[in-house]
C-alpha cells in the first residue's frame, strides 16, 4: 500500500487504474448514441418521427423540382419562348382552319341539297308535262278514231243526222268548209241512194302536245249506191288534226295523202 501511494505521488499510473479507465470509456462510447438520441441530437432509427421525416423529404424534393421547373420555364431562353408562342399560334390557326373547312362543307352541303331539290322539282315538272301530253294523245286518238267512222259513214235515209254529227265534232276551218259543202253533199247522197260504212284499220299519234295532236289513220270504207249495189271497199290514209276546245277534242283539219303533197 505504501508502495502504491508512493507511485501515485511520484506521478506514475497504476496498471489496474488504466484498465478500468479504458473500460469505462469504451462503455461510455457504446452508450453514447442512445444517450444522444434521448437528448434529441442524433436521430434514432427506431423512432417513428424519424420515419415520418424521411417520408416527407421526397415530397419536399418534388416540390422543389416543380418549383425549379417553373422557374426554368419562366426563365427559358427567348428562342424557346418564341417556339412555344409559335406553337400556340399554329394551334389557333389550325382551329380556325377547321372551323372554315366545316363552314365550307356545310355551305356545299346546302348548295347540293338545293340543287337536288331544284333538279327533282324540274324533273317532276317534266314528268307532269309528259303525263299531260300522254293523256292528251290518248284522248285525241280515241276521239279521232270515232270521228273517222262518223265521217266515212253515210245513209241516204239519215243524211241530215250524218251531217249534223260531222259538224258537231269539227272546229275551225274544216268545220267551215264542211258546212258550205253540206247542202251539195246531202243532195248527192239522196239522189244516188248512197250507203257507206267506215271502220278504222290502224291508227297512231303523229305529233302531240297538251292541246293539239296529229293522228294518222288508215280507214276502210265499204260503199254501195244505186248504180253499184255490190259493196266496194276502199282503204284510205287520213291525217286528222285534233284540237282541244274546253273539255272536248275536236277535228280542225282532215287531209288525204294527195292533199299533203
Amino acid at each position: 500500500m505504501a508502495g502504491s501511494r508512493e507511485s501515485a505521488d511520484d506521478g506514475s499510473v497504476d496498471d489496474g487504474s488504466v484498465d478500468k479507465a479504458s473500460t469505462g470509456a469504451e462503455v461510455t462510447a457504446l452508450d453514447a448514441p442512445t444517450t444522444a438520441s434521448a437528448d434529441g441530437d442524433v436521430p434514432n432509427p427506431n423512432d417513428e418521427s424519424v420515419g415520418s421525416r424521411i417520408d416527407d423529404e421526397p415530397e419536399e424534393d418534388s416540390a422543389k423540382s416543380a418549383d425549379t421547373g417553373c422557374d426554368k420555364a419562366k426563365g427559358a431562353p427567348w428562342w424557346r419562348r418564341n417556339a412555344r408562342s409559335a406553337s400556340n399560334h399554329e394551334g389557333a390557326d389550325g382551329s380556325r382552319l377547321r372551323r372554315r373547312v366545316r363552314s365550307v362543307i356545310r355551305s356545299a352541303a346546302v348548295a347540293v341539297l338545293v340543287a337536288v331539290v331544284a333538279g327533282a322539282g324540274y324533273e317532276g315538272w317534266l314528268l307532269f308535262r309528259q303525263h299531260e301530253t300522254d293523256v292528251a294523245a290518248r284522248q285525241a286518238l280515241e276521239t279521232a278514231e270515232r270521228y273517222a267512222v262518223i265521217l266515212t259513214s253515210a245513209d241516204a235515209g239519215s243524211v241530215d243526222k250524218n251531217i249534223a254529227d260531222v259538224l258537231s265534232g269539227a272546229t275551225g276551218e274544216f268545220k267551215q268548209r264542211y258546212a258550205k259543202a253540206g247542202a251539195q253533199l246531202r243532195k248527192m247522197l239522196v239522189d244516188n241512194k248512197v250507203a257507206a260504212q267506215g271502220s278504222v284499220v290502224a291508227s297512231a299519234v303523229k305529233t302531240a302536245s297538251k292541246n293539239k295532236v296529229e293522228v294518222l289513220l288508215v280507214v276502210r270504207q265499204s260503199l254501195t249506191n244505186e248504180a253499184h249495189p255490190d259493196p266496194r271497199a276502199d282503204i284510205t290514209a287520213v291525217t286528222m288534226t285534233m284540237e282541244k276546245t274546253g273539255d272536248r277534242w275536236l277535228v280542225s283539219g282532215v287531209a288525204l295523202p294527195e292533199d299533203e303533197r
